[in-house]
């Protein structure tokens, strides 16, 4: 028999009790464990192009989610390039001849392939629009290799399991945000072309079919 302060006496809990007490509390921290391992293992939400932000050429954050539900043929671009001409021309005959109803090529200059792309985000642009009369969306210049890796552009190198060894490699990421195709700088711009189209009309299709 103990004794609380006073002198009046309590009686010692009964085994059966003592029991009863340690199955309680084992069981609260059960609950307590499997309630947080639930919240951890909780499946988050998967990423997708057109789920990340990115900058414009102003520096403003802008949302891709306005080009979900398109065909978009991401691009790395560069000024003072061997190719520059070449693919410029190119990329914005596709953006003018598919249109921005069901297509958007979406350029992102990169500095760090030798110098080919020195210029700030103005100067960037202006060269585009001035020399090839582009009209596609140009972003703010950004790095996709190494850790400092926009998380836009990550997201298309991790799907491809490749990193682009120069610039203008292309990816044609599909209207849900996935990388469907990719090519590197020096291949077919009629390939592109061919695949960037098939997509379109299936997009056209899908969309007829809903209606």
């Amino acid at each position: 028999m103990e004794a609380l302060p006073g002198g009046y006496p309590v009686k010692a809990p009964t085994p059966k009790a003592r029991m009863f007490l340690l199955f309680f509390s084992v069981a609260i921290c059960m609950g307590t464990l499997f309630l947080l391992q639930t919240k951890l293992s909780k499946p988050r939400k998967t990423k997708d192009f057109y789920s990340f932000d990115v900058r414009d050429m102003r520096g403003r954050v802008v949302s891709l989610e306005k080009y979900r539900g398109k065909a978009s043929l991401v691009v790395n671009v560069a000024s003072w390039c061997e190719q520059t001409e070449q693919n410029y021309r190119a990329l914005q005959e596709l953006h003018r001849e598919l249109g921005t109803s069901h297509f958007n090529v979406l350029a992102f200059p990169c500095a760090q392939y030798g110098d080919t792309e020195p210029g700030t985000n103005r100067e960037i642009e202006n060269f585009a629009k001035s020399n090839f009369g582009v009209t596609f969306p140009i972003f703010s210049k950004i790095k996709i290799m190494g850790s400092e890796a926009d998380p836009a552009f990550k997201f298309l190198t991790d799907s491809v399991q490749k990193t682009p060894k120069w610039n203008f490699w292309k990816f044609l990421v599909n209207p849900e945000g996935k990388v469907v195709k990719f090519w590197k700088a020096e291949e077919s711009m009629e390939t592109i072309r061919q695949e960037a189209t098939t997509l379109v009309r299936e997009i056209i299709l899908r969309k007829r079919a809903e209606l």
